[in-house]
């Protein structure tokens, strides 16, 4: 899946705030992911997080 810094990603599991939109923040073995409403910050790995993702938002 190519996803890169920069992008959003909407995921199929919603973040417990309600939101299920994240900012791309680092990209390799792992991903750092903001919430885009509360802007918590998470760190998971590619593999969790390639499977999880539902779209991808290319500003």
């Amino acid at each position: 899946m190519d996803v890169q810094v920069g992008d959003r990603i909407l995921v199929r599991k919603p973040h417990p705030c309600g939101n299920a939109e994240f900012d791309v923040l680092r990209v390799g073995m792992d991903f750092r992911i903001r919430c885009t409403k509360c802007g918590h910050e998470i760190l998971l790995p590619r593999a969790k997080i390639e499977k999880n993702i539902k779209k991808i938002v290319r500003e």
